[in-house]
């Protein structure tokens, strides 16, 4: 089951598989792409994604989207 977010206005979710964690950034028409640059630690928790995202794509912080939030 994918996790969605909402990264500093980026909509990117996350998937656990094989006992890591794997990222996408969506396209809002359904398609994912993988994002292999940013490598998540495996022992994070789910309710710990948001933190780490938002420690690693801080720079993207701006006035109209100031944080990372888990979407629904």
């Amino acid at each position: 089951m994918y996790i969605k977010f909402d990264v500093f206005g980026r909509a990117m979710s996350v998937l656990r598989q094989d006992e890591q964690w794997l990222l996408f950034t969506d396209s809002g028409t359904g398609m994912r792409t993988r994002v292999f640059d940013v490598v998540i630690p495996p022992h994070l928790k789910e309710d710990e994604l948001a933190t780490y995202l938002d420690d690693i794509f801080h720079e993207n912080a701006s006035e109209n989207h100031p944080h990372v939030v888990h979407v629904s």
